[in-house]
């Protein structure tokens, strides 16, 4: 998990391309570890620390009366072209902003200006997921005004991102059909920190040896309560059926 793999808590973050300040806390108080516990308190006080923060960011979100989603998913599982079918077709109605998580480069956030949306880029560095106080800062950059949906392009990793609140209503997560039905068994927190499943990429059905419904089984064998929706960026195939319930559910 992300707590050990040492990539870092935002020392070469960047948010719209300027080094991202951290807060300052002062603590007047000792912190006394024995060496057998010393580990598990670190990863208790990350947390408590991105927990105290993703509650401000969620305070602050819904203060503007704005639903955010946080996107998470494997690398190439096509989040931004979805994002960019979505805003092209529906942005007029659900007035998106973005928030783009991405180690390095800005290519996914000028896709999204490109589509039309306003889009807030986090180079994380070394880190390998989007934590709360990237997000607060990214948040300050947003026109929470002129924005009803606030989606959070997580970077493209399927296991560090599920542990961290970012503050968002709920989280979706994305697979696609080239990565194999298993994928639902194979990284199950995805599916159980998710509202939401996306299996994308079923245009491609006629070309892949991908079992749709075994895929189904899989996710709601992990996640029976999940809402799945088959989609095609593509095609546009299953983006109605999605978009007919976040209509329901966004308020």
């Amino acid at each position: 998990m992300c707590l050990e793999c040492g990539c870092g808590e935002g020392s070469h973050t960047t948010i719209d391309g300027k080094k991202m300040e951290p807060h300052q806390h002062d603590h007047h108080h000792q912190h006394e570890y024995s060496h057998d516990h010393k580990e598990i308190e670190i990863q208790q006080d990350i947390l408590a620390k991105n927990n105290h923060i993703a509650l401000h960011n969620r305070e602050h979100i819904a203060r503007h009366n704005v639903f955010c989603m946080n996107w998470i998913s494997a690398p190439g599982s096509g989040k931004t072209f979805l994002l960019e079918r979505l805003i092209k077709d529906h942005g007029e109605k659900f007035k998106f902003s973005v928030i783009e998580g991405d180690q390095q480069t800005d290519n996914d956030a000028q896709r999204i200006k490109d589509a039309g949306a306003s889009a807030t880029q986090i180079n994380t560095g070394s880190a390998c997921h989007l934590d709360a106080e990237m997000i607060h800062q990214a948040l300050h950059k947003i026109d929470m005004e002129n924005t009803k949906i606030l989606i959070i392009e997580n970077v493209g990793n399927m296991v560090c991102p599920t542990a961290y609140d970012l503050g968002e209503n709920m989280k979706l997560s994305i697979v696609s059909c080239p990565e194999g039905e298993d994928k639902p068994i194979k990284y199950p927190d995805l599916l159980l920190t998710s509202k939401v499943l996306l299996i994308n990429k079923i245009d491609l059905l006629p070309y892949l040896d991908f079992d749709l419904d075994r895929c189904i089984k899989f996710s709601k064998q992990v996640n029976p309560d999940l809402e799945i929706f088959p989609v095609s960026a593509k095609s546009g195939e299953g983006i109605p059926e999605f978009v007919s319930w976040l209509e329901k559910n966004i308020n």
